[in-house]
């Protein structure tokens, strides 16, 4: 085994398309490990601690592209010289997904070069420069999409009371998913149209609730996302409020739902007041909070994402739906299993099932020790909910919804282990995502030992994503998992197979006090 290191001078490319060519340049044999990263002092701080870093990586600047490949000499050569080429490919970038960029052409390079009549930059830059290029679409009549991360928060407020003084809107930094007039933009799903728009500060949470609105027989207007610090102190939830008023001048826009891991309380309530004053019904799903105040009127609180989805579908049709759908029961485990072992891609889904679980499982950990390469991970003697998206399991590695190599580990290592009660997978498809995320994970499943513990499986998207809701949801129950419809019902097959006693509630209220009401999981709207 060797490690190397490359430097390309002065090239960039976004995560997107980083994450996306490193995937690719690891499924030759080989191959060890291959990272592609700016060469920021962050991330040679990160493949330093990873055991990545050699004298040529040292020097990398922050606008330079800076490659690590370990593995066997000639597989490392060769993934290196085909670096450059793999970048230049079609469909590199956020919005790429298995069938993007065939006939989108090449990118605008410059603002200034811009189509006349465009209303909307997405923009991808290294992070220092980010505000100046969302700036100059504001100036020039745009909205602006900034893929970017690593923008100082400071730019983050100025760049959006500019937007606000300009009637504009800035989704992001650090913005993953959107879909504009029916575009998707970033990480989305091919989603009906209809009258539902969205506002979240949550990429993997907007991506299930509109794609469980398209499931239901609903559509969706807008969906728009803000960037994670949007509903901050620091930032105030600006885009959000904005987003909000957008949808609610907008006539295609019927019925609004908000979506967002906790916000700062006092954003919260500022957002919820906001909210109730639009005229418009509003289904707001802030994971996490709880309250004494009761909503104000015109809005409903939805405490899990399916029951947003739900409460939204309901208000858009003026009635009731059919029942959810009938969960599998499964066999008690035997001891010596007893632990939950949860591995979501989607950072949002992993918030969620601790939220859910948390109180009745109590023990629940949300850290495990990073993989080391030629090794199996450890699993802790703990209930497990883990988000393999976060920094701790990314760094010099593609996102789990790119490439499953590091999410597959600890599934095999899950289903070896004699103490695992039940697995528990999120699979992402649309654009952006891996081509067949499915086959991976199905692949670990038929090489289980016959006596390895259930596996519950939701799959997010619709079947027209390229990858096939239907298609992706087959995979995986052929190769043995119970497959449910959302992050929820994953939670109540659990909670019913690790007999928790009692009923699996949530607190449902204002944030920043005590629970008002609760609501079972699952509960149909």
């Amino acid at each position: 085994m060797v490690l190397r290191n490359a430097v390309h001078k002065d090239l960039y490319a976004d995560s997107v398309a980083l994450m996306r060519v490193a995937a690719r340049l690891a499924e030759p044999p080989g191959v060890e490990t291959i990272s592609l990263v700016m060469g920021t002092p962050a991330n040679r701080d990160v493949l330093a601690r990873s055991g990545l870093l050699t004298s040529p990586g040292h020097d990398a600047g922050p606008n330079d592209l800076l490659v690590a490949v370990r593995g066997e000499p000639d597989a490392v050569d060769t993934a290196l010289a085909l670096v450059i080429d793999a970048l230049s490919g079609p469909g590199e970038g956020p919005g790429a997904g298995p069938e993007a960029g065939a006939d989108a052409g090449p990118p605008v390079r410059s603002l200034a070069g811009a189509p006349a009549g465009a209303s909307l930059a997405l923009i991808s830059t290294p992070g220092p420069y980010a505000a100046a290029e969302a700036l100059k679409a504001l100036r020039l009549g745009m909205h602006a999409f900034v893929f970017s991360d690593h923008v100082p928060i400071e730019q983050e407020v100025l760049l959006k009371r500019e937007a606000a003084r300009r009637g504009l809107l800035v989704m992001g930094p650090d913005c993953g998913t959107a879909v504009i007039g029916g575009i998707p933009l970033g990480f989305a799903n091919e989603v009906r149209a209809g009258c539902v728009g969205l506002v979240g500060a949550s990429g993997t949470g907007l991506q299930q609730v509109s794609s469980l609105l398209h499931s239901l027989g609903s559509g969706v207007s807008h969906v728009i996302g803000t960037g994670s610090r949007d509903v901050s102190a620091d930032v105030g939830g600006p885009t959000m409020r904005a987003g909000l008023d957008a949808l609610a001048a907008d006539p295609a826009t019927e019925v609004i739902v908000l979506v967002s891991k906790p916000p700062a309380p006092h954003v919260a309530g500022q957002l919820l007041r906001h909210a109730g004053a639009l005229g418009k019904p509003v289904v707001a799903c802030f994971l996490g909070t709880d309250g004494t105040a009761p909503a104000p009127a015109g809005v409903t609180l939805a405490p899990t994402l399916s029951e947003a989805a739900r409460s939204a579908a309901s208000l858009a049709v003026g009635g009731a739906l059919p029942p959810g759908e009938e969960l599998p029961k499964l066999p008690a485990p035997a001891p010596p299993r007893r632990l939950l072992r949860a591995l979501y891609a989607g950072g949002t889904f992993a918030h969620e099932a601790a939220l859910l679980l948390g109180p009745a499982l109590g023990d629940i950990t949300r850290t495990a020790p990073p993989p080391v390469p030629g090794a199996a991970p450890r699993l802790p003697d703990r209930h497990l909910v883990l988000d393999l998206g976060d920094d701790e399991f990314t760094a010099g590695r593609p996102h789990p919804m790119i490439d499953p190599t590091v999410r597959t580990a600890y599934l095999r290592a899950a289903l070896a282990d004699p103490r695992s009660a039940a697995v528990v997978l999120d699979v992402v498809i649309g654009h952006g995502a891996a081509p067949d995320p499915a086959a991976a994970l199905a692949e670990a499943l038929a090489e289980a030992p016959d006596d390895s513990p259930p596996v519950i499986a939701f799959v997010v998207g619709t079947d027209d994503d390229p990858q096939g809701l239907t298609a992706q949801q087959r995979i995986l129950r052929d190769a043995g998992a119970y497959v449910v419809d959302s992050s929820t019902s994953a939670a109540r097959v659990c909670a019913e197979l690790l007999s928790i006693d009692g009923d699996l509630t949530l607190a449902s209220a204002a944030p920043g006090s005590a629970a008002a009401s609760s609501s079972r999981i699952g509960e149909t709207a």
